[in-house]
């Protein structure tokens, strides 16, 4: 009796976690809403973190194709964003033309 009460609180406890982690992530692809204490800073994510657009042949959050993708954007704080610095140049407020 005690194995399959360890066996199935196990389970529930598995299957809560997993439910709590879909939940908490975003959906994939899916645009992150708009965070009015933030700018969207193009060239500055990483291959497949950006947090929407970009470009051709993607769709939206998560799609970016390369690091520094000069049409994908990320959040960041107001006024940070042409202070960043990467490894192709640095942040902008507009996209980058390739």
């Amino acid at each position: 009796m005690t194995v399959r009460n360890h066996i199935t609180t196990a389970t529930i406890a598995g299957s809560l976690a997993a439910a709590i982690a879909m939940l908490s992530a975003p959906a994939w692809g899916a645009p992150k809403p708009p965070q009015p204490t933030m700018d969207k800073c193009y060239g500055i994510s990483l291959k497949g973190q950006n947090d929407c657009a970009a470009g051709a042949g993607t769709t939206c959050a998560g799609t970016s194709k390369v690091d520094y993708q000069g049409d994908a954007w990320k959040y960041v704080a107001k006024g940070t964003c042409d202070a960043m610095r990467t490894p192709k140049g640095m942040g902008s407020l507009m996209p980058i033309k390739s």
